[in-house]
């Protein structure tokens, strides 16, 4: 049985996973969620099958990340979108998103409310591609 001393990620070799006792975090396994999203390609296929019908032309929370956003916090345990204001600095949910800061409640709230039937219809064919895999 070999020991696992220091680990990296393959969606992000510069996080290393160890187990020496470092800073602890209660969302750490979001993680390795990140690696099996990852691997799986679930991250590319919403970037390129997701997109709400928003006529700006610049969003620095694009769609796909306010929706990983949103799986990842449902993952943890966070179930509103009001705990996003909690979240916007946490370090686990920045590395796993790639992003400075994550997305407001506000933010998170009127990109729901640029959800239709088009972004259902989205949903029913990402999740076909998902059976398929």
């Amino acid at each position: 049985m070999s020991i696992v001393n220091t680990l990296s990620l393959e969606s992000n070799r510069q996080i290393k996973i160890n187990f020496d006792g470092g800073d602890l975090s209660s969302d750490a396994g979001l993680l390795l969620i990140k690696e099996f999203v990852s691997k799986l390609g679930i991250d590319k296929l919403l970037g390129k099958a997701f997109k709400t019908n928003d006529p700006a032309l610049f969003r620095y929370h694009t769609d796909q990340k306010n929706l990983l956003q949103m799986i990842y916090m449902i993952i943890a345990g966070y179930f509103e979108d009001d705990a996003s204001d909690e979240l916007t600095n946490d370090p686990v949910f920045k590395s796993v998103l790639e992003k400075d800061a994550l997305a407001s409640q506000p933010t998170v709230s009127r990109f729901f409310n640029r959800m239709d039937e088009d972004t259902l219809n989205q949903f029913l064919a990402i999740g076909r591609v998902l059976r398929k895999c």
